[in-house]
């Protein structure tokens, strides 16, 4: 501790007496200070102990002592020492009561005390003070080096916790609670994501205290990692401002857990790369080869039903094309500010639904696999393989849906928007022998979630759903505008109704009869109209794929 005007008053070389505010030793002292200025504020910072003589004061007049009292009490002055037999053989009485009045502490420094001997022991004071700080601090730091050597995180919380006689808390790059100590910590950290996440939208490194009635304690919290984007934060909480040793004890851990933070980076940078292999073998049909070389780090996850994600990121620069073959997408809408309503993404979608994932995984100790790939021109792309029904799969849909509503409010607003929008596909649940299926099975739904306009769509949906919205493709349009041309060109010069009675035979599976009731014709004029139909589109009605065609592109005009 600091030393205070009852440390002083206690220091038997020292002989000082109390002649006022006796209730009010326990104060700090910061410095002591002598002045025999009849205004010494000008030079006082606050937290002096004040020597005088009173030199160039009537210490008897009750008047001008008032206001000097009253001018030292308004800088911050802590006490006053006044020397005897010097000016005066004793301690004034209006100094005595001017002292009263204020409740300034007032001290007796009999003559034999020097004050340079009062400044002194103030000075060694404080140099102890500091210096049992800072050896305070070498030995909370060997101690939070030691527990995160042994213990990880969770140790070296829980030492960082009795350093400061608080508690301390860690947060993920999403701001989720990853661990705390003492754990009744764990529900105050929870109230403070909402504080962490507008730490992490500021350039780390980066640091706040949060407090006021809504909080029991106060609360630093501090940004972890050394790049652009924060990786972790950490949080303090402590009945009152960190002394010097506390200080130390934070500073040590917020050290620690950042370098803790940047070795997981580069041990995730070769899991990742591990992961890739791990994907490359499954799609090439080797799911032998990926259980060997996944090991112990994913191959946990290719022992149970598991998901493949693809994910896109695509700018409105880049999106726009027309591709009319069978397997052409159609361009995206226009990107709105979705990724910005919904999240923290920083002009990343991508990284953001990768933050989402891994650390939906981590809180639920499940593995999963993350490899990012460049989509050939049409924006950088994302594979997942996630355990069927666990926390990332579930978390991808929640996070999808929360785009989707934020993307639809501000759909008007950002019409115009080039930021990278994100575009997720879920395939059904597979084994690892199905991986490649899986993979094609995801690229479908993420084709369907751009052509709707959507974030995300599981390739369940498309099955269970209807093929009908699929003929929505301007492609398909075209092929079937110029497929039924020339029927609506006979149609047109008034000569019969072609299309009208091809609709009908073929909604009718080709049954005279009955097609030809549905027209109200005999059954020999439709025979009649369906060979001109063969003639005019050069097509024998009597191949299967001629009527699949027909029937398709007849439904797609239908549709618009």
């Amino acid at each position: 501790m600091p030393p205070t005007l009852s440390s002083l008053v206690h220091h038997s070389a020292l002989k000082l007496t109390v002649r006022a505010g006796e209730d009010r030793l326990d104060v700090p002292v910061r410095w002591a200070h002598v002045s025999e200025l009849a205004d010494p504020v000008p030079y006082m910072e606050g937290g002096e102990l004040l020597l005088i003589t009173a030199l160039k004061l009537d210490a008897e007049d009750p008047q001008e002592m008032a206001r000097y009292v009253k001018r030292l009490v308004e800088a911050g002055v802590v006490g006053l020492g006044f020397a005897v037999g010097v000016n005066y053989e004793e301690t004034p009485k209006a100094l005595v009561d001017a002292a009263e009045q204020e409740g300034l502490p007032l001290l007796e420094v009999p003559r034999r005390t020097p004050f340079l001997a009062i400044s002194k022991a103030v000075s060694a004071a404080i140099a102890a003070d500091q210096y049992r700080a800072v050896t305070a601090g070498f030995a909370a730091q060997r101690e939070l080096t030691r527990q995160a050597l042994t213990d990880g995180p969770e140790g070296l919380l829980s030492a960082l916790a009795s350093q400061v006689d608080g508690w301390a808390a860690l947060y993920d790059a999403s701001g989720a609670v990853v661990a705390t100590a003492p754990e009744w910590a764990g529900r105050r950290a929870a109230r403070l994501t909402a504080d962490v996440e507008r730490l992490r939208e500021r350039p780390a490194p980066a640091s706040s205290v949060v407090g006021g009635p809504e909080h029991e304690d106060r609360v630093e919290l501090h940004s972890l990692g050394t790049g652009r984007r924060a990786r972790a934060a950490l949080a303090v909480g402590t009945a009152a401002a960190l002394g010097t040793a506390e200080r130390y004890a934070v500073h040590s851990a917020i050290a620690l857990l950042t370098l803790t933070t940047e070795r997981s980076r580069s041990l995730h940078a070769a899991e990742q790369r591990l992961g890739a292999a791990v994907l490359r073998m499954l799609l090439a049909g080797e799911p032998d080869h990926a259980r060997t070389v996944a090991g112990d780090l994913y191959g946990a996850l290719l022992d149970a039903p598991f998901r493949m994600i693809v994910a896109e990121a695509a700018s409105a620069a880049s999106a726009a094309r027309v591709q009319t073959d069978d397997h052409a997408r159609v361009a995206p809408a226009k990107p709105t500010a979705a990724t910005l309503a919904a999240a923290d993404t920083n002009g990343d979608p991508l990284g953001a639904l990768t933050e989402v994932l891994e650390s939906a995984a981590a809180r639920s100790g499940e593995a999963v696999l993350v490899v990012p790939e460049n989509g050939g021109g049409e924006g950088e792309r994302l594979v997942v393989l996630a355990a069927d029904g666990g926390a990332a799969v579930a978390a991808c849909g929640e996070y999808a849906a929360a785009l989707e509503a934020a993307r639809a409010g501000v759909r008007e607003q950002a019409a115009d928007s080039d930021e990278d929008e994100l575009v997720v596909g879920l395939s059904a649940p597979v084994g690892p022998i199905a991986a490649a299926a899986a993979y094609k099975q995801a690229e479908q739904a993420l084709s369907v979630a751009r052509r709707r306009g959507r974030v995300f769509v599981e390739h369940e949906q498309m099955a269970a759903g209807s093929v009908l919205p699929l003929l929505a493709d301007d492609a398909v349009k075209a092929f079937a505008d110029g497929l039924l041309r020339p029927l609506y060109e006979h149609d047109a010069t008034g000569r019969g109704d072609l299309e009208a009675s091809l609709r009908a035979w073929l909604s009718r599976h080709g049954q005279w009869d009955a097609a030809a009731a549905d027209l109200g014709v005999h059954r020999h004029t439709l025979r009649y109209r369906m060979r001109r139909v063969e003639e005019i589109l050069g097509r024998s009605l009597d191949d299967p794929d001629v009527r699949m065609e027909l029937w398709l592109a007849l439904k797609a005009t239908s549709a618009e």
